[in-house]
Order: structure tokens, then sequence, then C-alpha cells
């Protein structure tokens, strides 16, 4: 399958049965899917800059642009943006990662040529205006103490920290206090207009749809501003790595007046484009993904030892994390990580059993069939593959791979990722 940077701009393929994709000139790309019997659709833009891409000075623009892009266009207002949603009952919303940018939305199939005209009016045209720029720096200041008060992000965000250590991927998403409030309307300004260009952009749409008539719309939707003016210009390529960065042992703490200690505890894992991922789903699932697995029942079913406990899997383009994270009474905290450290050394030495394994792969299956029921997870599927795989599997090709792992894939897996140098975050209050 030809990957859309090798692609050649005013041409389609067809990716898979049902969907298709098209570049545009101006190198921005449009992918669909064609979903019967629903009379929704789907759409997101799909920008290829996250936080990982901001120097430590424009830390959190990525998030910080991304509220403003909300606030109005050249012939939108604020008012006008929200409103056209709301009038038609769509879902509309955005959020900001690490390696992208999603805006998104969904409506009935009849409305999709107004939810393009507004993703893309505010794609290419929006005023950043400086007024918008101090009211959302509010906003996004309220935000980050909201994300501070929650035991979960905070812990979290150490841990990212603490293993990410020198890295982009060290620092928080929304940027800290201090990063927001130093942030000029020049620098965000900036940073759209040399970030947000066609190349960078996917447009996925799934549901109810004909790939011809999404292009269309999406044609005229990002004309504006000469935004689709360059013929040459082709998509960026995937972001892919064949191995995942280092990452930095450790402990680090934070003592903070919550009612319990936060622990997580990780390792260095793989990059999203691994093969041996479908194999880390059935492992992460098995082991800490539902209550039914082995971290669940032993620390909370048997020994009543914390609310909630789960294994974890982090990919991206060239890094990697998996480990625990659990949340207990500061008196259990410390036998809480001895039995959590006991569960790795003992799926290190003796793997899955069968049983647990045909569990784990169910429960992948299951999720992923029926995600795909809504067409907001196709939509996005298209999106996050355009931007990180060489190429879209079919759901057929996804189920085959997830049902040719073996056990001995499942325990070689267990037994070299979770035997590596451990990162530990805690965060809690003092002395527990």
């Amino acid at each position: 399958m030809t990957l859309a940077a090798e692609q050649k701009p005013g041409t389609t393929r067809t990716l898979i049965e049902g969907v298709r994709r098209t570049v545009l000139p101006g190198g921005l790309r449009v992918v669909s899917e064609h979903v019967p019997g629903v009379r929704s659709a789907a759409i997101g833009v799909f920008v290829a800059v996250g936080s990982r891409d901001e120097t430590p000075t424009l830390n959190g623009a990525s998030h910080f642009l991304e509220h403003l892009l909300f606030k109005g266009t050249d012939t939108r207002s604020a008012m006008d943006i929200s409103s056209s949603l709301d009038a038609v009952g769509g879902e509309f919303n955005a959020y900001t990662a690490r390696e992208y940018t999603c805006y998104h939305a969904r409506v009935l199939d009849e409305d999709l040529p107004m939810a393009v005209d507004v993703l893309g009016d505010m794609m290419t045209a929006s005023t950043i205006d400086s007024t918008d720029v101090e009211a959302e720096r509010e906003v996004i200041l309220d935000e980050i103490a909201m994300h501070d008060d929650d035991p979960d992000d905070v812990v979290h965000n150490l841990f990212a920290a603490t293993a990410w250590d020198g890295s982009s991927l060290a620092r928080p998403i929304a940027g800290s206090a201090a990063s927001i409030q130093a942030l000029t309307r020049d620098q965000v300004n900036r940073y759209y207009r040399s970030r947000y260009v066609a190349p960078a952009m996917t447009v996925a749409v799934a549901g109810n749809v004909v790939h011809r008539d999404v292009v269309r719309l999406v044609r005229k939707a990002f004309s504006r501003r000469a935004f689709l003016a360059d013929e040459t210009a082709r998509p960026l390529p995937p972001r892919l790595a064949t191995r995942p960065r280092s990452t930095r042992s450790g402990d680090a703490r934070a003592s903070r007046p919550f009612e319990q200690v936060n622990q997580v505890l990780g390792m260095r894992g793989m990059t999203r484009s691994d093969d041996r991922r479908y194999a880390l789903g059935v492992l992460n699932a098995a082991f800490g993904g539902g209550s039914s697995s082995r971290l669940f029942q032993e620390v909370r079913e048997r020994r009543g030892l914390a609310y909630s406990v789960y294994s974890f899997a982090t990919s991206y383009s060239d890094a990697g994390m998996v480990g625990v994270s659990v949340g207990s009474l500061p008196s259990k905290s410390a036998e809480v990580l001895d039995v959590v450290r006991a569960e790795l050394g003992r799926i290190v030495a003796s793997g899955l059993t069968q049983d647990e394994l045909d569990r784990g792969r169910g429960q992948m299956r299951g999720g992923l069939v029926l995600s795909l029921e809504d067409t907001g997870s196709r939509m996005t599927r298209l999106g996050e593959v355009e931007l990180f795989q060489e190429r879209l599997l079919s759901l057929d090709e996804v189920l085959a791979r997830l049902d040719a792992v073996t056990l001995d894939d499942v325990n070689n897996l267990a037994a070299d990722l979770f035997s590596r140098p451990e990162t530990l975050a805690v965060v809690g209050p003092a002395g527990g």
C-alpha cells in the first residue's frame, strides 16, 4: 500500500475495502471510510504536532492553540462556531496529545458539509486575537490547577518527567503555570502559522459518506488563504522508529496533601509500530486490564490493598513504557508496592497461563470489535494510522494477528519487558 507521502497530489488510492485516501494539492490528505447502516458521520482533523514538538520556552503552546482555535475566525465568532454544532445536536471537541492534536465532530450525515466547513475555517483562518489569548490563558491556568488536584494526573506527570528526563516527552502536555504565563500572542500565532500547514494535516471521516463528496467538501473548506496552493507539496511521512529511546530509572517522590498514596512503577516499553504490539496488548489485558486480571485479583480481591490498580502500556513513535499504577491508603502503600513487584517477578519467571492468555485475547478482540461499532472510533483509527503506521489493516487482519499470538510470544515478551530497570513515581502525604 502506498504511503500518503509517496502518493502524487490529486490522486486517490483504495487502502482497504471501504476506505479511500486522496492527497490534495498542498499535501493535505483526506481519508474516508464508508460505514453502511448508520446515519451519522464523524470527522477529525489530525495535525501532526503535539507537546513533544515544543521547545521548553513553548511548552504548552500546542494545547494553548487548541483552545484558541475555538475562539473565532475572520468570518465566525466563538458563538458562531459553537452554535453551528449545537443547533444540529452535533458533538464537537478537541484534544492535544504528545505527538498530535485532533479537532473532531460527530453529526448527522446530512450535516457533514457544515461540520467540514467549520473545521476548515478554524484550521486555516483563526484570528488568534490578543483579547482571546489573555482570556484563555486564565482558563488554561485553571485547568492546570485542576490537574494538580488530581492524584492520578500528578503521579503520571511525575513518572513521565522522571522516565523521559531530558526530552520533550518529560514535559506536561498542558505546560506549566510558568510557561503558560510567559507565552505571548505572537509566539502562539507564529506556532499556528508555521505548524498548521497542509502537509501536516489529515482529515479523516467515517460514516454514511461517499469519498468523492468528502473530498469536494474538504477542498472547498480548506482552500482559504491559499492553504492548498503548493501543487507539489506532499503529506509528511508517518513517525516511525525501530527502537524505543532509552528511559531513566530511579525513584521520584512528591509530597501532596492527598488522602491516598499514588504510585506508578514502570519500565521501558515499545514503540507504536513494533510488530509485538499485539502480544503486548494481550499481555497487558491479562496481567492488569480488567477485574479478572492477575493484578486486580491479587491486589484488590484477595488482599484488599487498593481500590484502583491496573497495568498500562504507553507507546509513542520512538518511545514506550509499561508498568503498573496503583493508589492506596498511606498505611498500605509499602505493602502494595511489594505485592506489585512480586507479581511482576512472578510473570517474568512463570509467565501467563493458557486461560489468562485466552481471556486477554478475548478482551482485546471484543474491545476492538465493539469500538468499531462507533463512527468516532473508526475515524480516530484512520487518522492515527496515517500519522504512525505504514499501512491500515482491515479488522479481519487485526483479529488474525491477535489470534496468532502464542503463549510463548506473550511470556517471552513479559520476561523481556518486566525485567528491565524500574522507574518509580510516588505522590502522597508527607511521611505516607
